[in-house]
């Protein structure tokens, strides 16, 4: 891996998944693995040839165990805390019919919600080409909260661009609660990601697409790139508007799906590429992400982001 790497933060979470459609009640057959935002965003970049660090706490037990094992399988550069006292979150998705996926959480009181600032080395921060953060840490705790605005302080003082995800949970905190610390986050990042909804919670108020970039912009991000799933992406960069239409796919588990168009962008950003190259990416990052089961088992390589031109289904 050559260039920069990127550095994300946050909680990865055991991922409890029904393999069958149907309610759990029902379901026989389960796989286990893992799933959290930023270090699914990890995973994206790494698999597009840039290297990625991912700060996190786990607790010390085997869902722990498989959560730092599958990264570093991964080739995700790891800096974390056992906690001794508190157990690894875990997730629960289920495939509640073909259409549709539920995903719930216990996490209250895990260890990847007692981040803490003590958790992170300054130089890791400083010394990388990006931090990137989401609004899911914000949520966690007080302490996860403050872990987070000092690696975001850290970059700031370092000149490390700054990444925000908005990613609402609304299962961690109402909108209210939230908006003015990601108001806050979004005026001290270079980049910010948001889906429309996310973004009406942080403006407190819903605007048209177009209004919507504008606005997030005048809070201070250069770059503001709107998620809009099945319409592709907005985006105001540098002052410039761009439009990304979405590529047509039938999806098969659209989970995570933001987050592989997330690593697409940052990716191609710290490779040097311009903005409609790197909304190019995101977009087919975030189609191909959709085309497999779990958070983050799509997520292309360089290799495989070809695989929606291809018109034979059949590799050979």
């Amino acid at each position: 891996m050559m260039g920069p790497y990127a550095i994300t933060l946050g909680e990865t979470m055991a991922l409890f998944r029904s393999s069958e459609v149907g309610s759990l009640r029902q379901t026989r057959d389960f796989e286990l693995g893992i799933g959290g935002a930023e270090s699914n965003v990890a995973i994206g970049i790494g698999r597009l040839g840039i290297e990625a660090h991912w700060i996190g706490r786990v607790g010390d037990d085997e869902l722990g165990a498989r959560v730092t094992r599958e990264l570093q399988a991964e080739g995700v550069v790891l800096h974390v805390a056992v906690d001794a006292d508190a157990e690894t979150g875990l997730m629960i998705k289920e495939r509640v019919t073909s259409q549709h996926t539920r995903v719930t959480y216990r996490r209250r009181g895990s260890a990847g919600s007692r981040l803490r600032p003590s958790d992170i080395r300054p130089e890791w921060i400083a010394e990388a080409g990006l931090l990137h953060l989401s609004g899911i840490t914000l949520g966690l705790s007080p302490t996860a909260r403050d872990a987070f605005m000092q690696a975001l302080e850290i970059a700031r003082t370092a000149s490390v661009p700054v990444s925000f995800d908005v990613n609402h949970r609304s299962t961690l905190w109402n909108g209210l609660e939230a908006a003015d610390h990601y108001r806050r986050a979004a005026a001290l990042s270079t980049i910010v990601f948001a889906g429309a909804e996310e973004a009406a919670v942080l403006l407190a108020e819903k605007l048209s697409p177009e209004d919507t970039v504008h606005a997030l912009a005048r809070l201070g991000p250069s770059e503001v790139i709107l998620k809009l799933g099945e319409r592709g992406c907005l985006a105001l960069i540098d002052g410039d508007l761009h439009r990304v239409d979405a590529i047509p796919i039938t999806p098969l588990d659209s989970v995570g799906a933001g987050d592989a168009f997330v690593a697409g962008y940052l990716a191609e950003r710290l490779a040097g590429e311009p903005a409609a190259r790197r909304l190019a990416t995101a977009v087919r990052a975030g189609a191909l992400a959709c085309l497999a089961p779990g958070d983050w088992e799509g997520n292309p390589t360089r290799t495989s982001l070809g695989l929606l031109s291809s018109v034979d289904p059949v590799l050979r």
